[in-house]
């Protein structure tokens, strides 16, 4: 973990400009949760309640979840545990021994689950009652019109419109 002080904003900037590489050093142990967690195609926390579940053997007691999230987010303090799993999980991704799409990795989606059964079924029937309901109000439209002005909307009769005047 990264024991940083507190710097000024001109310290900072001088600092920036003396080694503009200073921030990835700093980012250095965020990357790897970065890197796996992309890799499993989670988010940065759920990679971290993961690697507490895995690390501890139960979730992440709601008690923590706001230290570990301000120290992760705002000061880029990765805990040891979070480290050592993010690194596994890069490792076994490159060796090619871990199913990005195992349910113990989507534990915390709440929208991971089974897929849509019959889809393409589900979409002709929304497209068909889509089309059956703009036709019916084109159709419905020409009916309602006497003698229309135009075959295009806004559906007006001749009597509506404006009449020219003979000058």
């Amino acid at each position: 973990m990264s024991n940083r002080r507190k710097k000024g904003p001109l310290s900072e900037l001088v600092e920036t400009l003396i080694r503009p590489d200073h921030d990835d050093e700093e980012m250095k142990e965020r990357l790897v949760v970065i890197e796996a967690a992309n890799q499993l195609q989670v988010g940065e926390f759920q990679l971290l309640q993961l690697a507490y579940r895995a690390w501890h053997g139960e979730d992440l007691p709601e008690a923590l979840v706001s230290k570990i999230f301000t120290d992760y987010m705002l000061k880029s303090e990765v805990p040891h545990w979070a480290r050592d799993y993010a690194r596994k999980i890069v490792t076994g991704c490159e060796q090619g021994d871990i199913d990005m799409n195992a349910t113990g990795y989507h534990r915390y989606d709440h929208d991971y689950g089974a897929p849509v059964r019959h889809p393409i079924r589900r979409f002709c029937f929304a497209v068909a009652g889509l089309v059956l309901f703009i036709g019916g109000s084109i159709v419905i439209a020409n009916i309602a019109t006497i003698n229309p002005a135009s075959m295009f909307p806004p559906y007006l009769d001749v009597e509506d419109l404006p009449k020219k005047s003979s000058l």
